[in-house]
Protein backbone atom coordinates (compact mmCIF):
# COMPACT_ATOMS: atom_id res chain seq x y z
CA UNK A 1 0.00 0.00 0.00
CA UNK A 2 1.08 3.52 -0.81
CA UNK A 3 2.35 5.98 2.24
CA UNK A 4 -0.42 7.88 3.07
CA UNK A 5 -0.35 11.86 2.50
CA UNK A 6 -0.88 13.02 6.55
CA UNK A 7 -3.19 15.62 5.39
CA UNK A 8 -5.52 12.20 4.88
CA UNK A 9 -5.78 11.63 8.83
CA UNK A 10 -6.51 12.72 12.53
CA UNK A 11 -8.47 15.45 10.49
CA UNK A 12 -5.67 17.34 9.33
CA UNK A 13 -7.56 18.22 5.73
CA UNK A 14 -9.97 20.66 7.55
CA UNK A 15 -7.11 22.87 7.62
CA UNK A 16 -7.08 23.38 3.99
CA UNK A 17 -10.80 23.15 3.30
CA UNK A 18 -14.25 23.03 4.39
CA UNK A 19 -17.70 21.68 3.46
CA UNK A 20 -20.95 23.62 3.93
CA UNK A 21 -24.72 22.47 2.75
CA UNK A 22 -27.94 24.31 2.65
CA UNK A 23 -31.31 23.17 1.61
CA UNK A 24 -33.55 24.09 -1.12
CA UNK A 25 -36.19 25.94 -1.60
CA UNK A 26 -39.30 24.14 -0.43
CA UNK A 27 -41.06 24.82 -3.99
CA UNK A 28 -37.81 22.69 -4.95
CA UNK A 29 -37.45 20.02 -2.13
CA UNK A 30 -39.49 17.75 -4.43
CA UNK A 31 -36.39 17.20 -6.79
CA UNK A 32 -33.49 18.53 -4.47
CA UNK A 33 -32.28 16.81 -1.30
CA UNK A 34 -29.38 19.90 -0.68
CA UNK A 35 -26.62 21.86 -2.24
CA UNK A 36 -23.35 21.18 -0.70
CA UNK A 37 -19.94 23.56 -1.30
CA UNK A 38 -16.45 22.38 -0.64
CA UNK A 39 -13.96 25.49 -0.66
CA UNK A 40 -10.12 24.70 -0.50
CA UNK A 41 -7.02 26.76 -0.50
CA UNK A 42 -3.94 24.65 -1.17
CA UNK A 43 -1.71 27.32 -2.24
CA UNK A 44 2.21 26.84 -1.85
CA UNK A 45 1.09 23.08 -1.04
CA UNK A 46 0.93 19.76 -2.69
CA UNK A 47 -1.71 18.91 -4.74
CA UNK A 48 -4.61 16.95 -2.60
CA UNK A 49 -6.28 13.36 -3.45
CA UNK A 50 -9.79 13.64 -2.10
CA UNK A 51 -11.86 10.88 -1.46
CA UNK A 52 -14.92 10.36 -3.10
CA UNK A 53 -17.29 8.33 -1.45
CA UNK A 54 -20.91 7.33 -3.18
CA UNK A 55 -24.34 8.26 -2.63
CA UNK A 56 -27.89 7.12 -4.27
CA UNK A 57 -27.94 10.49 -5.48
CA UNK A 58 -27.65 12.34 -9.02
CA UNK A 59 -25.35 15.38 -8.67
CA UNK A 60 -24.98 18.69 -10.68
CA UNK A 61 -21.98 20.21 -9.99
CA UNK A 62 -19.66 23.80 -10.91
CA UNK A 63 -16.56 24.06 -9.82
CA UNK A 64 -14.78 27.45 -11.18
CA UNK A 65 -15.33 28.40 -14.56
CA UNK A 66 -15.82 25.34 -15.81
CA UNK A 67 -19.24 24.50 -17.90
CA UNK A 68 -21.32 22.27 -15.47
CA UNK A 69 -21.32 18.45 -15.13
CA UNK A 70 -24.31 15.80 -14.30
CA UNK A 71 -22.97 12.84 -12.33
CA UNK A 72 -24.39 9.51 -12.27
CA UNK A 73 -24.24 7.65 -9.37
CA UNK A 74 -20.78 5.89 -8.44
CA UNK A 75 -21.16 1.99 -7.27
CA UNK A 76 -18.08 2.74 -5.43
CA UNK A 77 -15.17 5.00 -4.30
CA UNK A 78 -13.17 7.93 -6.39
CA UNK A 79 -10.65 10.05 -6.01
CA UNK A 80 -10.30 14.02 -7.33
CA UNK A 81 -7.47 16.14 -7.07
CA UNK A 82 -7.30 19.49 -5.67
CA UNK A 83 -4.60 22.09 -6.08
CA UNK A 84 -4.36 25.54 -5.39
CA UNK A 85 -7.45 27.67 -4.20
CA UNK A 86 -10.88 27.34 -5.66
CA UNK A 87 -14.34 25.89 -4.66
CA UNK A 88 -17.41 23.54 -5.74
CA UNK A 89 -21.01 23.88 -5.50
CA UNK A 90 -23.22 21.10 -6.31
CA UNK A 91 -26.86 19.88 -6.19
CA UNK A 92 -27.29 16.65 -4.78
CA UNK A 93 -31.01 15.55 -6.33
CA UNK A 94 -33.09 13.55 -4.13
CA UNK A 95 -33.02 9.96 -4.89
CA UNK A 96 -34.88 8.30 -7.47
CA UNK A 97 -36.23 11.95 -8.59
CA UNK A 98 -33.48 12.62 -11.68
CA UNK A 99 -35.19 10.68 -14.19
CA UNK A 100 -38.30 12.67 -15.42
CA UNK A 101 -35.26 15.48 -15.56
CA UNK A 102 -32.63 13.20 -17.59
CA UNK A 103 -36.17 11.90 -19.97
CA UNK A 104 -34.37 7.83 -19.79
CA UNK A 105 -33.21 5.40 -17.27
CA UNK A 106 -30.72 6.95 -14.89
CA UNK A 107 -29.01 3.41 -15.05
CA UNK A 108 -27.75 5.44 -18.41
CA UNK A 109 -25.43 7.93 -16.75
CA UNK A 110 -24.53 5.34 -14.06
CA UNK A 111 -20.57 5.59 -13.12
CA UNK A 112 -20.26 8.56 -15.64
CA UNK A 113 -20.25 12.39 -16.07
CA UNK A 114 -22.24 14.51 -18.51
CA UNK A 115 -22.07 18.06 -19.71
CA UNK A 116 -25.08 19.30 -18.15
CA UNK A 117 -26.32 21.04 -20.91
CA UNK A 118 -26.67 17.52 -22.70
CA UNK A 119 -29.45 17.14 -19.52
CA UNK A 120 -31.03 20.13 -19.29
CA UNK A 121 -30.25 22.11 -22.78
CA UNK A 122 -29.65 26.03 -22.83
CA UNK A 123 -29.70 28.05 -21.43
CA UNK A 124 -27.46 26.11 -18.95
CA UNK A 125 -25.60 28.59 -16.87
CA UNK A 126 -21.24 28.65 -18.29
CA UNK A 127 -20.17 29.22 -15.09
CA UNK A 128 -20.17 29.69 -10.88
CA UNK A 129 -21.54 33.01 -8.94
CA UNK A 130 -18.54 34.85 -6.89
CA UNK A 131 -20.20 33.64 -3.91
CA UNK A 132 -21.92 31.32 -2.36
CA UNK A 133 -25.54 32.26 -1.79
CA UNK A 134 -25.23 34.44 -5.23
CA UNK A 135 -24.95 30.81 -6.33
CA UNK A 136 -28.19 29.57 -4.66
CA UNK A 137 -30.11 31.96 -6.42
CA UNK A 138 -28.36 31.30 -9.57
CA UNK A 139 -28.87 27.58 -9.76
CA UNK A 140 -32.48 27.79 -8.16
CA UNK A 141 -33.55 30.35 -10.84
CA UNK A 142 -32.15 27.94 -13.41
CA UNK A 143 -33.59 24.97 -11.68
CA UNK A 144 -37.05 26.24 -11.72
CA UNK A 145 -37.30 26.94 -15.53
CA UNK A 146 -35.79 23.95 -16.72
CA UNK A 147 -37.13 21.32 -13.63
CA UNK A 148 -40.50 19.22 -15.35
CA UNK A 149 -43.74 18.28 -14.08
CA UNK A 150 -43.82 15.97 -11.05
CA UNK A 151 -43.36 12.42 -11.60
CA UNK A 152 -45.44 10.63 -9.16
CA UNK A 153 -43.45 7.54 -9.24
CA UNK A 154 -39.82 8.78 -8.37
CA UNK A 155 -41.70 10.59 -5.52
CA UNK A 156 -42.82 7.14 -4.53
CA UNK A 157 -39.19 5.88 -5.59
CA UNK A 158 -37.68 8.71 -2.92
CA UNK A 159 -40.21 7.87 -0.60
CA UNK A 160 -38.72 4.10 -0.65
CA UNK A 161 -35.02 5.73 -0.67
CA UNK A 162 -35.77 7.67 2.51
CA UNK A 163 -37.15 4.88 4.28
CA UNK A 164 -34.28 3.19 3.61
CA UNK A 165 -32.09 5.78 5.33
CA UNK A 166 -34.36 5.93 8.43
CA UNK A 167 -34.64 2.77 9.26
CA UNK A 168 -31.29 0.92 10.34
CA UNK A 169 -32.90 -2.45 10.96
CA UNK A 170 -34.00 -2.94 6.89
CA UNK A 171 -31.27 -4.71 5.74
CA UNK A 172 -32.53 -6.96 3.02
CA UNK A 173 -34.44 -6.33 0.01
CA UNK A 174 -37.10 -8.82 0.64
CA UNK A 175 -38.20 -6.69 3.83
CA UNK A 176 -37.87 -3.76 1.33
CA UNK A 177 -40.77 -5.68 -0.56
CA UNK A 178 -42.74 -6.63 1.97
CA UNK A 179 -42.98 -3.27 3.83
CA UNK A 180 -43.92 -1.55 0.31
CA UNK A 181 -45.97 -4.55 -0.31
CA UNK A 182 -44.76 -5.34 -3.58
CA UNK A 183 -42.75 -7.87 -5.55
CA UNK A 184 -38.40 -7.97 -5.40
CA UNK A 185 -38.34 -7.83 -9.01
CA UNK A 186 -40.27 -4.81 -9.32
CA UNK A 187 -37.85 -2.66 -6.92
CA UNK A 188 -35.23 -3.70 -8.71
CA UNK A 189 -36.91 -2.79 -11.85
CA UNK A 190 -37.55 0.67 -10.33
CA UNK A 191 -34.41 1.50 -8.91
CA UNK A 192 -32.43 0.80 -12.17
CA UNK A 193 -34.56 3.22 -13.78
CA UNK A 194 -34.77 5.55 -11.32
CA UNK A 195 -32.00 5.37 -9.13
CA UNK A 196 -29.58 3.92 -11.13
CA UNK A 197 -28.68 1.38 -9.07
CA UNK A 198 -29.98 -1.75 -7.61
CA UNK A 199 -32.25 -1.62 -3.83
CA UNK A 200 -29.45 -3.58 -2.50
CA UNK A 201 -27.17 -1.26 -3.38
CA UNK A 202 -28.98 1.29 -1.48
CA UNK A 203 -29.66 -0.57 1.54
CA UNK A 204 -26.04 -1.89 1.58
CA UNK A 205 -24.87 1.47 1.33
CA UNK A 206 -26.96 3.55 3.99
CA UNK A 207 -26.17 0.76 6.32
CA UNK A 208 -22.54 1.05 5.71
CA UNK A 209 -22.60 4.62 6.10
CA UNK A 210 -23.95 4.28 9.93
CA UNK A 211 -20.46 2.61 9.71
CA UNK A 212 -18.74 5.50 8.73
CA UNK A 213 -20.61 7.69 10.94
CA UNK A 214 -19.50 5.70 14.35
CA UNK A 215 -16.00 5.65 13.24
CA UNK A 216 -15.85 9.52 12.53
CA UNK A 217 -17.12 9.91 15.78
CA UNK A 218 -14.26 7.80 17.29
CA UNK A 219 -16.67 5.20 18.94
CA UNK A 220 -15.53 1.45 19.76
CA UNK A 221 -17.15 -1.23 17.10
CA UNK A 222 -18.36 -4.89 17.64
CA UNK A 223 -17.27 -5.86 13.96
CA UNK A 224 -18.51 -9.30 14.15
CA UNK A 225 -22.09 -8.63 16.02
CA UNK A 226 -22.50 -5.26 13.47
CA UNK A 227 -21.94 -7.62 10.08
CA UNK A 228 -24.52 -9.95 11.66
CA UNK A 229 -26.72 -7.20 11.96
CA UNK A 230 -26.21 -5.76 8.88
CA UNK A 231 -27.10 -8.68 7.15
CA UNK A 232 -23.20 -9.85 6.07
CA UNK A 233 -22.18 -13.98 6.45
CA UNK A 234 -18.89 -12.29 8.24
CA UNK A 235 -16.76 -9.45 9.31
CA UNK A 236 -14.70 -10.62 5.96
CA UNK A 237 -17.53 -9.60 4.11
CA UNK A 238 -18.54 -6.30 5.76
CA UNK A 239 -14.90 -5.57 5.84
CA UNK A 240 -14.89 -6.10 1.60
CA UNK A 241 -18.08 -4.25 0.81
CA UNK A 242 -16.80 -1.01 2.95
CA UNK A 243 -13.29 -0.85 1.22
CA UNK A 244 -15.12 -1.21 -2.31
CA UNK A 245 -17.41 1.49 -0.93
CA UNK A 246 -14.95 4.00 1.46
CA UNK A 247 -11.57 3.11 -0.35
CA UNK A 248 -9.97 1.59 2.43
CA UNK A 249 -11.10 -0.92 5.45
CA UNK A 250 -12.70 0.22 8.44
CA UNK A 251 -9.59 0.60 10.66
CA UNK A 252 -7.49 2.70 8.64
CA UNK A 253 -10.37 4.56 7.23
CA UNK A 254 -11.17 5.87 11.16
CA UNK A 255 -7.68 7.51 11.00
CA UNK A 256 -9.18 10.40 8.96
CA UNK A 257 -10.92 11.91 11.94
CA UNK A 258 -9.29 13.44 15.06
CA UNK A 259 -9.44 11.19 18.31
CA UNK A 260 -12.54 11.18 20.19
Amino acid sequence: MNERDTREVDGAWEAFQTHAYAAPAADLARYVARYWIVHWDLRGQPPYRQLVVPYPNVHLSFVGGDPPLVHGVLRGHAYRTLAGAGRVFGVAFRPGCFRPVLGRSVATITGRSVPARDVFGPPTPDRAAAGDEAMVRLVEDFLRATLPAPDPTAEAVAVMVDRIAADPDLTRVESLAAAVDTRVRTLQRLFSGYVGVGPKWVIRRYRLHEVSERLAQGRDVAWARLAADLGYADQAHLSRDFTAIFGEPPSRYARRYPPG
